[in-house]
């Protein structure tokens, strides 16, 4: 096999369409505004504005660590770094006294009433400290999002848009 073929068809097998889009769009800012511009797009600087995968302008939905909305895979709050269950204030949930809400169906819902009904709906993978990290929106059928400005179709289905984000941690190496 040529050494061209090898090399294409190791990049195909490591870059997804939308990342090697984003890696060019990238590079064209950065022709057109400089470093600094292209710099604020890396994906892992993004983090430090939002969360690790998700560059664009979505906020995170409520959650007592926000802007880091961690989620389990039914919905609901754990801690963003040590992963355990979390109730609505933030602290360790250990009784069913304590009060813990889906994020989504719960949280946003309760202090945004013009968003009902919302639920967990799209859901993208990125990788992000060498696991696979879980985007997932929160849709509903309001026109505007929770940064205030208008809101996106995104992966939501059912007439939705993208209210807000949040995300899953698996334990999936990439």
């Amino acid at each position: 096999m040529p050494a061209i073929e090898r090399l294409s068809r190791e990049l195909a097998r490591r870059t997804t369409r939308r990342s090697f889009l984003g890696k060019v769009g990238k590079a064209v800012v950065a022709i057109a505004g400089g470093s600094f511009v292209a710099a604020a797009l890396d994906p892992e600087r993004a983090e430090a504005f939002h969360i690790c995968g998700h560059i664009w302008t979505t906020g995170s939905c409520p959650h007592p660590f926000r802007p880091h909305t961690r989620i389990d895979r039914y919905g609901y709050p754990v801690h963003p770094t040590r992963g355990y269950p979390v109730d609505d204030q933030g602290r360790l949930y250990t009784s069913r006294d304590q009060k813990r809400s889906r994020i989504c169906e719960g949280l946003v819902a309760s202090k945004y009433p013009h968003t009902r009904p919302v639920v967990l709906q799209g859901t993208w993978d990125r990788c992000c400290n060498g696991r696979i990290r879980r985007v997932v929106d929160c849709c509903s059928h309001s026109r505007t999002r929770i940064n205030g400005d208008a809101s996106l179709t995104g992966y939501c289905s059912g007439g939705r848009r993208v209210f807000c984000i949040t995300y899953r941690e698996t334990k999936i190496r990439c």
